[in-house]
């Protein structure tokens, strides 16, 4: 990987750590290594859990670069932007669960990047916004739809149109994050949720995500299709099997996601 997007791969669990400190602002060579990341997990099927995180105490990204927007027009913009939305719903459809460590700064472009990750931990001292509106601009690498989806039309509408920041704790009354922990932490809190995770059986959890995404913005009798699709696949599963004689042998499953 490249030095501005560090990699570390140990018991199945992948942490991604954004290297550009203090501000792991996501300029085009962090944004390539990103793609870089999704290709790699993609490959490796050992991976079972993405941990993304920033260096330092001070941000995990606090945004796009702005300097670069001063050599783009609208067609190089539009360009820009396509190129990071794919990125970002790369990251979102990956099969995998992906658990965002916001150890600092999250704003911009970098909470939009958050906001594809399926699960938010944020640590105490925190502040998150899309304060896009400030330099003539608006989010744009899915932070108008991702937000609203997650928080309502109101709310969304609220922190882009002031651009204002919030801290953890009310970010987590939104619906922002998920948790928040102590300053220093979140990544500590991060791996043991993916331990737990790593724990289960790994074709569940990758149909679990599909029926979630999938179902989040349908009526919901297609999410009901949709969920009975996924989980009577799952019925022909040797783990199946294997989750099913360890609960009533009373010991641990051992799955290996077939």
């Amino acid at each position: 990987m490249s030095d501005v997007l560090k990699v570390k791969i140990e018991d199945a669990i992948c942490i991604a750590t954004i290297s550009r400190p203090p501000m792991n602002t996501l300029n085009k060579e962090v944004m390539s290594a990103l793609l870089e990341l999704l290709e790699q997990v993609n490959a490796n099927k050992e991976i079972r859990v993405l941990i993304l995180t920033g260096e330092g105490e001070k941000a995990f990204a606090a945004g796009a670069e702005i300097s670069e927007f001063l050599e783009l027009d609208q067609v190089s913009g539009a360009a820009l932007i396509h190129k990071g939305q794919r990125i970002f719903e790369g990251l979102e459809s990956l099969s995998i669960p992906v658990i965002c460590v916001l150890n600092g700064y999250a704003l911009g472009a970098g909470l939009e990047l958050a906001l594809a990750c399926d699960i938010r931990i944020a640590e105490q001292q925190v502040q998150l916004g899309l304060p896009e509106v400030g330099i003539g601009l608006i989010p744009g690498y899915g932070g108008t739809q991702r937000l609203s989806r997650l928080i309502g039309n109101g709310r969304a509408k609220e922190l882009i149109y002031t651009g204002r920041y919030v801290h953890a704790e009310e970010a987590k009354s939104m619906g922002i994050v998920e948790k928040v922990v102590e300053t220093g932490t979140a990544l500590t809190s991060a791996i043991e949720m993916a331990k737990a995770i790593v724990q289960k059986a790994p074709l569940a959890i990758t149909a679990a995500k599909r029926a979630i995404n999938g179902g989040a913005d349908v009526p919901l009798r297609q999410g009901l299709d949709l969920e009975e699709t996924l989980c009577s696949e799952l019925f022909g599963t040797l783990d199946l099997q294997e989750g099913t004689r360890a609960f009533f042998e009373r010991r641990k499953a051992v799955f290996i996601g077939s």
